[in-house]
């Protein structure tokens, strides 16, 4: 892999674990839900990915900032949707506990990237002031 690609962040590897275990467990959902709360499950943690990716390819920081903020939100909307299927009994609570610790782990690994790129950003406007 490339020295500055995304595909080497752990949020990224982390992010696509978390997709793989949310697919395993929408095969046991029932079937009224395949275009219902499945599908937008699947959206939403799909999206979580793919904003880290998309957002690496921005030139600007405030841009990757914005990719990274949407990827965030995502997860939450994740986590939300996780929460509503387990209170449907579509998950286990061991289920829903263990993807919102890896859901937590992700929040966190994003917020520090986020945070990574305002303090560039606050470099290079700094040095653009003097």
């Amino acid at each position: 892999m490339s020295r500055f690609s995304f595909r080497d962040l752990t949020v990224y590897q982390e992010s696509l674990n978390i997709v793989e275990a949310v697919y395993e467990l929408i095969k046991k959902f029932p079937y009224e839900e395949r275009s219902a709360l499945s599908s937008q499950l699947r959206r939403s943690v799909i999206s979580v990915p793919s904003n880290i990716a998309e957002g690496s390819g921005k030139m600007g920081y405030p841009d990757k900032v914005k990719y990274i903020s949407i990827a965030y939100g995502s997860l939450m909307e994740t986590l939300c949707q996780l929460e509503i299927s387990y209170r449907l009994k579509y998950i286990s609570k061991e289920e829903f506990v263990e993807l919102g610790l890896k859901i937590d782990n992700v929040a966190k690994l994003l917020s520090g990237l986020k945070t990574s790129f305002e303090n560039k950003q606050n470099e290079l406007s700094n040095k653009a002031n003097k």
